[in-house]
């Protein structure tokens, strides 16, 4: 993460534990139950949580065979947990899930401060860090008064300071594709200031899908069971055909992803009002993956979770997160419009970039070092279908418009719908929550608390 300044919001309170007796995961599919939960990422697993500790009945449905959504740990690649999804814990002290981490017994340890830039071969040299670090503070300003100023909202490209000289192109990639999964001018000005900071961060040794999974134990979850169609606009409950039989449930929340919303995977009877679909386009999800490189004898030098960019002249470039939890793992991650394109050339043109790229900024004996690889693919992944959202130019509103209920029938929740913490997986697990509770009080169900909301003061700069 880019630590340029901090700000704290309100700490959001722990989801309660799955009331006992509760099905484990792959519970029998079909039947009767208040509340059905649709996808069993962060936010569906959260909201399950919450509503598994009142006397409500609930199921959650999964297309896929496993539980965590962009949120998984491959543990057979390396031999060591390699995040295939999110990786970040932003925001600890106030993160929902830290407490829950460390009741689970998972090691969460901080994230080295700060980075390191390479130039060509060489690290920068410090006058050459303080350059970078001043026109990266103002751009973050620049931004941020364009997105708060009361006009109407434009892209954040058309909000850069013009005078960034040869460090822009290394700005646009590090506030763009590596913390938006978009390139800037696809990105609201608005949506980017009103996102809290994600300037503090930890790990998770075991994993942050491992973590995740782990929250699901004893959730009634319905596993490889794509839902293709959702009957709410009729009287009675809400009818929900699944592969494995019908669900009637009295309300829905719906987690999966805008990508596989706006996919048709799902259809909807009625359709969903104008706004929403509207709100879904406006938050297409961007582009992120990750390469990951086996360098064992850490010939790059680089200390354990050592974020490192370059001071490129291109959108062609990446950035590392070398030593992963202090093992072998080497991560390149690439994103935005140059992100896609790559990861949709292939699994090895992904590699082959990595290397090249690695090979530019330490020498190209790093490639022989290199022993196993592996690539993400999120766009291509069908229960998926891409990375995180963030809002296109005049849709910062449509987060909160997502969230709303539909005739009290419909819930969404998911990262895209959470105003400030899009893109984190603490944001889809605070919508979850907010969903579940929006829905128990419909019902007439005393749930917990709500989750408090963070505070609304706009960032003066900004995350990773």
């Amino acid at each position: 993460m880019t630590v340029l300044s901090r700000r704290r919001f309100l700490a959001a309170s722990a989801a309660s534990a799955a009331s006992a007796g509760a099905p484990a995961l792959g519970a029998q599919a079909g039947g009767e139950v208040d509340i059905a939960v649709i996808g069993a990422g962060a936010a569906g697993i959260a909201a399950t949580r919450r509503i598994a500790a009142t006397r409500a009945r609930v199921a959650l449905i999964e297309a896929s065979a496993r539980v965590g959504g962009r949120c998984i740990t491959d543990t057979s690649t390396f031999d060591v947990p390699f995040d295939r999804g999110g990786h970040w814990i932003h925001m600890p002290d106030l993160n929902p899930v830290t407490p829950l981490a460390m009741k689970s017994g998972f090691d969460i340890y901080p994230a080295p401060p700060g980075q390191r830039v390479r130039i060509g071969r060489r690290n920068a040299r410090e006058s050459e860090m303080e350059d970078y670090l001043t026109a990266m503070v103002r751009t973050n300003r620049a931004i941020a008064e364009a997105g708060r100023g009361g006009r109407s909202d434009v892209s954040c490209v058309q909000a850069l300071p013009k005078d960034l000289g040869d460090w822009q192109r290394t700005i646009e990639f590090v506030l763009g594709p590596f913390g938006c999964a978009k390139d800037l001018a696809e990105v609201s000005a608005m949506d980017f200031a009103r996102s809290a900071e994600r300037d503090t961060d930890t790990f998770c040794r075991q994993g942050f899908g491992a973590l995740i999974a782990k929250l699901a134990d004893g959730l009634p979850v319905q596993l490889g069971n794509p839902v293709s169609r959702i009957e709410w606009g009729r009287g009675g409950d809400v009818e929900i055909e699944t592969a494995k039989g019908r669900v009637s449930a009295r309300v829905v929340i719906v987690t999966v992803s805008t990508g596989v919303l706006m996919s048709d995977k799902i259809k909807f009877a009625p359709e969903l009002p104008r706004r929403q679909l509207d709100a879904i386009e406006k938050l297409r999800l961007g582009s992120y993956d990750h390469i990951a490189l086996e360098l064992p004898g850490n010939p790059l030098q680089l200390q354990r979770d050592e974020m490192v960019f370059e001071k490129s002249d291109s959108a062609r470039t990446a950035a590392i997160l070398a030593n992963v939890s202090g093992t072998n793992l080497c991560v390149v991650e690439v994103g935005g419009k140059f992100g896609r394109d790559l990861a949709a050339s292939g699994e090895r043109a992904m590699v082959s970039f990595a290397l090249d790229w690695l090979g530019g900024l330490f020498g190209s004996d790093i490639k022989k070092a290199v022993k196993r690889t592996s690539a993400t693919r999120w766009n291509d992944e069908p229960w998926t279908l891409g990375a995180f959202s963030a809002a296109a130019p005049g849709g910062q509103w449509a987060r909160a418009a997502l969230a709303e209920p539909v005739r009290d029938r419909l819930f969404f929740a998911g990262e895209a719908t959470h105003e400030t913490l899009w893109g984190t997986v603490g944001g889809a697990w605070a919508s979850g929550e907010r969903a579940a509770d929006a829905a128990l009080k419909r019902l007439g169900v005393v749930g917990s608390e709500p989750s408090p909301e963070p505070r609304r003061t706009p960032p003066p700069s900004r995350r990773r």
